[in-house]
């Protein structure tokens, strides 16, 4: 390695995968796999090995006969046709036609052999994208804003931001065996598109006044995750100028790589070490490793969109609009995904770009072909105009196909928001996420409404029941919903939904969202509710 690994002095302080990651990279399973397990099948692969496949990008799925899950980073969402041809191509030569847009704007397959990883990390490359690192000890796909370049809500166009710091960390073996796994997020819309909140490192746009004049640039945040024990990322009090990104995050990401606990493996993220130190400390670390920095400007985010985009909207280029499509938690198959691709180069500028809310938008529509476009059959489903509810449910994977998740997610969440939608008329948006287990890849605990999976005994046996969080909103500094006391069963969640909504709907002011309505009547209200439905 080309650094010093400061940590190995002592192996007794690490835990078992630590030791695993010493004595093999993480990024050499992937000459493996084309050389060796692809040849030799899925019986060959040792327990070891399959731990580090997941530096391919690279999960077995539930159950484990075989068949694996693969995510593809996608910077900041942004695609081009012939990139979602060769996505959807793979989805349907190899992954049985299903395609998933994940909460961290990726795409994601399943159904897939390692006979056939060969063939798909080389269709990748040929378009310019890739699995390796998309999960991992190491640098994550980068999520940003997803309209970068087109926005009219942007300070500045961030994708070649975002691509430079995505080039540096992609495949870079200085930065291969970090703690654990490691997220960035970078954005310039004023309304945290990329929910900094929630990330390990985040950029949000900030100016500050230097030698006379206004220079945009970002503000930097710390310290963010969710699993078992979730974290807001806190701000460093420093401001960055566009070209300082790259080394900033260098900076950072080193002091994280050499001073992370790497003890226990559930306490060895980012957000511990910012727990442990503070951002004071943080900070002074990061003056030795860069050199000094200015203060903190001005930020220029002033509220939060939860990255929703349906509907049809003005660029910031004149005559020009995107079109914001639902995907019903994220999922469609590959024949719709070689359609959009079709209609991103007959209609816009041939880009589809995946928001962190699971959805996609066709950017670059002349207006005078919109109403051309809103007629496309293709649309009907994956449509502009979704109804209320199906429009704000996001789902992570669940028991279908992942190995950590204990309850069903994907089908019950799209039911919860049909039954919502057939049977509430309202217009406030309420958002709700499903998660199947602590890990919260639906990010259950930024939502309005939250569900995490759990099981419970009944006379019939163990059946699927979900635990429910209310009031969790990114705005401002961010607030995690609430846990209230009560499990709900599966086939109970629709109505016992319907009933709290309803209390907020029947008893809120103008135009109070759901998150406020909490703030001002208080968690404990919600749980005198829930005990009177559940009685």
């Amino acid at each position: 390695m080309a650094y010093e690994a400061k940590w190995a002095d002592d192996p007794s302080k690490l835990n078992k995968t630590e030791l695993m990651k010493l004595e093999k990279d993480g990024l050499d399973i992937i000459r493996t796999i084309i050389e060796k397990y692809a040849n030799e099948g899925y019986e060959s692969i040792p327990e070891d090995e399959m731990l580090r496949f997941k530096w391919a990008g690279v999960y077995e799925q539930k159950p484990k006969d075989g068949h694996f899950m693969m995510r593809v980073r996608i910077n900041s969402g942004i695609m081009t046709s012939d990139q979602v041809r060769a996505l959807a191509s793979i989805a349907h030569d190899y992954g049985r036609d299903l395609v998933d847009v994940t909460t961290r704007q990726a795409i994601q397959f399943h159904w897939l052999k390692v006979e056939n990883l060969p063939d798909i990390f080389k269709r990748l490359e040929d378009v310019g994208l890739y699995s390796y690192e998309a999960c991992g000890d190491c640098p994550r796909t980068i999520v940003g804003n997803p309209l970068a370049g087109i926005d009219p809500n942007e300070l500045m166009d961030t994708t070649d931001i975002v691509n430079e710091v995505n080039d540096f960390f992609l495949m870079n073996r200085d930065f291969s065996n970090l703690p654990r796994k490691y997220k960035i997020s970078i954005s310039s819309n004023i309304y945290n598109t990329a929910h900094a909140q929630i990330n390990c490192l985040a950029f949000t746009p900030a100016t500050k006044v230097i030698d006379g004049k206004e220079v945009i640039g970002f503000h930097v945040w710390v310290g963010g995750g969710l699993s078992a024990k979730p974290f807001l990322a806190q701000q460093l009090d420093i401001f960055v100028r566009p070209e300082e990104v790259l080394k900033i995050s260098e900076a950072i990401t080193i002091i994280y790589r050499d001073h992370g606990f790497r003890a226990k493996r559930h306490q060895s993220r980012i957000k511990f070490l910012i727990a442990d130190w503070g951002v004071e400390k943080f900070r002074e670390e990061l003056v030795k490793q860069y050199g000094e920095l200015p203060t903190r400007g001005e930020d220029k985010t002033i509220a939060w969109n939860a990255a929703y985009f349906d509907g049809v909207h003005p660029q910031k280029q004149e005559g020009y609009s995107y079109v914001g499509l639902n995907l019903p938690v994220g999922r469609l198959d590959a024949q719709e995904f070689t359609e959009l691709a079709r209609l991103a180069d007959e209609y816009g500028d041939g880009k589809l770009r995946s928001t962190m809310a699971q959805n996609l938008i066709i950017t670059g529509v002349k207006n005078g072909k919109v109403e051309g476009l809103l007629q496309e059959k293709v649309l009907e489903r994956l449509t502009p105009n979704p109804k209320r509810f199906m429009s704000r449910t996001v789902s992570c994977t669940g028991n279908e196909f992942c190995n950590l998740a204990i309850v069903e997610t994907k089908k019950r969440a799209v039911d919860v928001a049909e039954y919502l939608d057939d049977h509430i008329d309202m217009e406030e948006p309420v958002r709700i996420h499903f998660i199947g287990c602590p890990n919260s890849c639906g990010q259950k605990h930024i939502a309005d409404i939250g569900l995490q999976g759990s099981l419970v005994k009944t006379p019939e046996g163990m059946v699927d029941a979900f635990d429910i969080a209310v009031g969790g909103t990114l705005e401002g500094n961010g607030e995690f919903n609430h846990k209230l006391k009560g499990r709900v069963k599966g086939d109970n969640v629709a109505p016992v939904l319907k009933q709290l909504i309803e209390f907020y709907n029947d008893n809120r002011s103008d135009e109070e969202t759901f998150h406020q309505y909490v703030h001002r009547v208080g968690v404990p209200a919600f749980q005198e509710k829930l005990n009177e439905i559940l009685a």
